[in-house]
């Protein structure tokens, strides 16, 4: 019997793989696992994702407001509602889209990368209708309307995935940091060459002002009278060109994206057999103490940030009198920021991205403070925007940089959580667009009750100094709050290296937990 037994186990032990029986005999020696670096064609390819949202932003940002008025002819009125309309529901489509997304499940090509590859053709035409003319008269608003809508969900759908592709293109936060600042240099450059695409080709449609804004409806009406049919079919051509240019872009864009890039799932994410439904997972991102500070730390800067954007060419026409100068000056603040990114990297990885924070956003304040006290010159006025694109490429950088850390965090403390990436992302990007959104009232509303007159060659005293405030003070305060709510932000060098190694080590538990349940079935079936 005793022999027996031995011939049977020396049986079965002639059937096992020996990677099995040496790992019975003794603790497994694992190999250290290599890290996994993205190379720099993965980080371009990456980055180069970032830049249709950037491009046509900056385009409809810029110019839809004129051509609505003066290549489409529509009232003013339809054309408030449309931009309002279309800017709100920007807005309240990125927790929905987030939602969404967080519900996908994954496939052969990943959780993220389908949604950016159905949403692309559909958002080239939509894209390309917003600046169509149609023949008819009535119903003229509604179909921007729709189409305006229609192409910021489309948009939507590509920029919350792709964001959140963030946490999937690598494990390592070096990485992800690196590919942050690649992302954030193509951004800055999309919207210079959005703008530049843009500006160059429909120049011609600029209207000239009105030197009695008292008479500003009879002359509008004689202005209409003599402009031809002809040139406005031309402006309204050189619109739809520009859009062909920008949509070309954004495919060869989204193309590179998907080629380039592969997304890649956590190891400790695979072990969790049933996702967690949105509102559970909403409830418990909105209750993590580091996202909420840093939101607000970022709401508030972001806010301040935007009322410089949002009246910069009203700022230079009419307070420093450069009504000519506003795209050179544009341009300047932007390629200033795009040549500063990759020296923000290198400041963020030496001396951390909270020290980043405090110096690159109050860099802004001495300039805000010298353009509130200068007199208009023109040589100032350029010092002064190439020294803003520094802060504006800090503004860039280091919210889409801190995130992830975030995220990391979040990780650590709900290990059995997985799927909220999207919920990040889109709600860090509903407040930033809820910051834009806050600028634009507070300055038309400002503007319309000091006495703002359309399309007047000079403004009044009081709009004036106004747009001066929102330029500068206004800025400055909010950027001193941000900074000081900045102060309760928890996760400094220290915590994120801290988080690092245990994210490291729950992997790699994850990865032998993965190893040791494979080796258990393959052992019971041959058994």
């Amino acid at each position: 019997m005793a022999k027996g037994e031995g011939a049977e186990s020396g049986s079965a032990a002639g059937l096992l793989p020996t990677s099995i029986l040496q790992a019975g005999e003794r603790p497994a020696q694992k190999e250290p696992k290599k890290k996994q670096q993205l190379s720099v064609c993965n980080k371009l390819c990456y980055a180069v994702g970032g830049a249709p949202y950037q491009v046509t932003g900056c385009a409809l940002g810029f110019f839809l407001q004129i051509y609505l008025l003066d290549v489409a002819q529509v009232d003013p009125f339809s054309a408030s509602i449309i931009l309002f309309v279309g800017r709100a529901w920007d807005a309240i489509t990125d927790p929905l889209v987030g939602f969404c997304i967080s519900k996908s499940p994954w496939t052969r090509l990943g959780r993220l990368m389908p949604w950016i590859i159905f949403s692309t053709p559909l958002a080239i035409i939509a894209y390309f209708l917003i600046w169509f003319v149609p023949d008819f008269q009535q119903g003229q608003a509604l179909w921007y309307l729709l189409f305006y809508c229609l192409f910021e969900t489309l948009v939507t759908c590509f920029h919350v995935p792709y964001s959140a592709l963030t946490m999937f293109i690598s494990t390592e936060q070096s990485e992800r940091d690196s590919a942050t600042a690649y992302r954030m240099t193509v951004e800055v450059l999309g919207t210079v060459l959005g703008t530049a695409i843009q500006g160059q080709i429909v120049g011609q449609a600029d209207t000239p002002c009105l030197q009695d804004p008292n008479a500003s409806t009879a002359t509008l009406e004689g202005a209409n009278h003599t402009h031809s049919t002809t040139s406005l079919k031309e402006t309204q051509n050189a619109y739809l060109l520009a859009a062909g240019v920008i949509a070309s872009i954004y495919v060869i864009c989204a193309i590179i994206l998907i080629l380039g890039v592969r997304e890649q799932r956590e190891p400790y994410e695979t072990q969790q057999a049933k996702p967690m439904s949105f509102f559970r997972g909403l409830r418990l991102v909105m209750t993590h103490g580091p996202y909420i500070k840093l939101i607000a730390g970022f709401l508030f800067t972001s806010l301040a940030f935007m009322l410089v954007e949002g009246n910069f060419a009203l700022f230079c026409t009419y307070t420093l009198g450069f009504r000519n100068e506003f795209q050179n000056l544009l341009l300047a603040i932007m390629l200033s920021a795009t040549v500063t990114i990759p020296i923000w990297q290198w400041f963020l990885t030496r001396f951390g991205k909270k020290m980043a924070v405090y110096i690159g956003i109050s860099s802004a304040v001495p300039f805000l403070i010298l353009v509130a006290l200068m007199e208009s010159n023109l040589i100032v006025t350029y010092v002064v925007a190439v020294a803003a694109g520094i802060s504006v490429a800090a503004a860039f950088l280091l919210p889409w940089s801190m995130l992830p850390d975030v995220i990391d965090d979040f990780h650590l403390k709900q290990p059995h959580i997985h799927g909220t990436e999207p919920i990040f992302f889109s709600f860090y990007v509903f407040f930033t667009k809820f910051a834009s959104g806050v600028s634009l009232g507070i300055s038309t509303l400002s503007l319309d009750f000091t006495g703002y007159q359309t399309r007047s060659c000079s403004q009044p005293a009081r709009v004036k100094f106004t747009l001066k405030m929102l330029v500068t003070m206004a800025p400055i305060v909010l950027i001193l709050l941000g900074l000081l709510l900045f102060k309760l932000y928890p996760i400094d060098e220290e915590k994120r290296r801290q988080n690092k190694k245990a994210l490291q080590a729950l992997r790699e538990e994850a990865s032998s937990s993965g190893c040791s349940e494979t080796d258990s079935t393959e052992l019971a079936s041959i058994l």
